[in-house]
């Protein structure tokens, strides 16, 4: 008896982070994205996946290649920028990771539509994640702001020298 309720809990979390997770991927992929488009009229990405597989090894341009092909990704040409900041910041592509990113964005000073849904819409629905959350939050208040870098300028860097460059940084408060 005890075993059959488990089961039937297990089973109602895992229906519950499917649909979390299906919520989450509908609001950023097929509403902020388009919306975004229209709205901010964005560089379209400069590069496809042939020119980014021939950068230098350890340049932000090839882990770009290699990070889309190893997570089974198309190159979007609007949300390359996005795609980088999970390299650089470290967070993976699942929900967690989304939201991580994300709030590592709002404490790094950027608020914007999709920063703001994406942390509010983890914090209702990610308990579970909360603490992760507030380290990634208070990780991007400690780093080198980034909020204003030339995202399609910098894939010739070290992936490496960028990443020590905003891990490294420690803000001075005003």
């Amino acid at each position: 008896m005890v075993f059959s309720k488990k089961i039937k809990q297990t089973t109602m979390y895992k229906l519950i982070i499917n649909i979390r997770s299906k919520i989450l991927v509908t609001l950023t992929h097929n509403l902020a994205l388009p919306f975004l488009k229209i709205v901010r009229k964005p560089k379209p990405f400069p590069y496809s996946m042939e020119v980014l597989n021939e950068f230098e090894q350890g340049s932000l341009g090839k882990d770009l290649a290699v990070f889309l092909k190893n997570k089974h990704l198309q190159l979007l040409p609007y949300y390359a920028k996005h795609d980088i900041k999970h390299i650089l910041l470290g967070y993976d592509t699942t929900d967690e990771g989304e939201v991580c990113l994300q709030c590592f964005m709002l404490g790094n000073g950027h608020l914007s539509f999709p920063v703001a849904a994406t942390v509010l819409y983890g914090a209702f629905t990610m308990p579970e994640y909360w603490s992760k959350f507030k380290i990634a939050f208070n990780r991007g208040n400690q780093a080198a702001p980034i909020n204003e870098w030339e995202w399609f300028e910098i894939l010739h860097e070290k992936t490496a020298a960028l990443q020590s460059t905003i891990n490294n940084s420690k803000r001075i408060s005003a």
